[in-house]
């Protein structure tokens, strides 16, 4: 018999230590576990020997009376399962409540992306007559040429870079790395970031920090951090005349849908993209449907 909130906080421990899953990743189990253990305070339910199926099925209702989306729900669904499915290998329970619970699935989302104007747009309005502005046009053309994480690019540091190859060393979800060639626009964006723009943040450090190996600084010389890459990349958008919603990540997607457009293999775009599941990077074939549909619509006589 054990006291449920403890087993969680020893599930979290086994999340960050031996699946070694990012800080960002850890916290969305312990939101979602959180929500389960005030569910089962609710109902008082306090041990394992009493958490069973329709416990588990109440907390999916109350999931849902709160008008959360199917996809919401199955995310903490994942958590809950991946606790008790833990707990029943290490022998902790005998009994795993979670067999046979299934959310149904939902599809999903298309995501979004910039056009290639949109892009060219995008990348052109910091312009390159400030180290802030060599920096943002270095950060765009990296982010655009790479399909990188916001993670990768902040935690990107100066060994990882092989500019007289063209290639750079990205390293993602579980300190994964991978290679991925930098094109002729990001490579001289970046050497200009480097030899004029970033000496001059790194005079602003104190003490140690000057010897900073990120790439990416911020106004103080030390690593720009995922608020201020956010920040300056909306404040670019307005500037580019983009009113939608512009993030990091839908730099990823546009990277990954224009190469598909372009005829790129898939399997090589999952590799650039660090997908550990080719089904993950599938969605992209279907927004190169979409395009193509839409050129046939556009030039096709007939159409």
């Amino acid at each position: 018999m054990l006291i449920i909130a403890e087993v969680v906080d020893d599930y979290l421990q086994h999340l960050k230590v031996e699946r070694n899953l990012s800080a960002n990743t850890l916290d969305a189990y312990g939101n979602d576990l959180r929500q389960l253990l005030d569910h089962l305070a609710s109902v008082e339910v306090e041990t394992s020997d009493r958490v069973t199926p329709p416990v588990l099925l109440g907390f999916l209702r109350v999931l849902s009376r709160r008008g959360l989306a199917a996809r919401s729900q199955a995310r903490r669904w994942v958590a809950v399962r991946g606790l008790f499915r833990w707990l029943r290998v290490e022998q902790l329970i005998e009994v795993d409540p979670t067999q046979g619970i299934a959310l149904p699935k939902a599809g999903a989302p298309l995501p979004e992306l910039l056009s290639r104007d949109e892009i060219d747009r995008l990348i052109a309005a910091p312009g390159v007559d400030t180290p802030l502005g060599l920096r943002d046009t270095a950060l765009l053309e990296f982010m655009y040429a790479s399909g990188c994480r916001v993670s990768e690019v902040c935690d990107l540091e100066l060994g990882s870079l092989h500019l007289d190859q063209g290639l750079a060393v990205l390293t993602g979800k579980g300190d994964k790395q991978r290679m991925v060639p930098l094109g002729d626009c990001a490579l001289v964006a970046t050497l200009a970031w480097l030899e004029v723009g970033r000496p001059v943040l790194c005079a602003r450090a104190r003490g140690s920090a000057r010897r900073a190996q990120h790439v990416f600084l911020n106004n103080r010389g030390t690593r720009l951090s995922r608020q201020g890459l956010f920040y300056r990349l909306r404040q670019h958008a307005l500037s580019a005349g983009i009113t939608r919603p512009v993030s990091p990540h839908k730099l990823r997607h546009s990277f990954a849908t224009h190469l598909i457009e372009g005829g790129a293999d898939l399997r090589a775009v999952q590799t650039l993209l660090g997908h550990a599941d080719i089904s993950t990077t599938q969605v992209y074939t279907h927004l190169s449907q979409r395009h193509v549909r839409h050129v046939y619509d556009i030039h096709h006589p007939r159409a």
